[in-house]
């Protein structure tokens, strides 16, 4: 399946993706693949994304200045 997103190898591209979209903007984003193991409701194994992103969101920027990083200073982006 091409957009598959919970087998090992999907979850490893969608990392890269938001990883990069978040680079591009001056954005660090910390994005970990958990192994979830069998999973009786999908019939399957699945790899689930997680992140410390909030409410989707990066949490702070790469060069580590938190200037204009916080809540009410975010600027919406789209998203492709």
């Amino acid at each position: 399946m091409e957009y598959d997103f919970c087998n090992p190898e999907g979850a490893r591209r969608l990392k890269q993706r938001i990883e990069e979209y978040w680079r591009d903007r001056g954005y660090a984003v910390d994005i970990k693949l958990i192994e979830a193991g069998f999973v009786a409701a999908m019939r399957s194994a699945r790899t689930d994304v997680r992140s410390d992103m909030v409410n989707g969101m990066p949490a702070k920027r790469a060069d580590n200045d938190n200037r204009g990083s916080g809540p009410s200073s975010r600027r919406k982006y789209e998203v492709a």
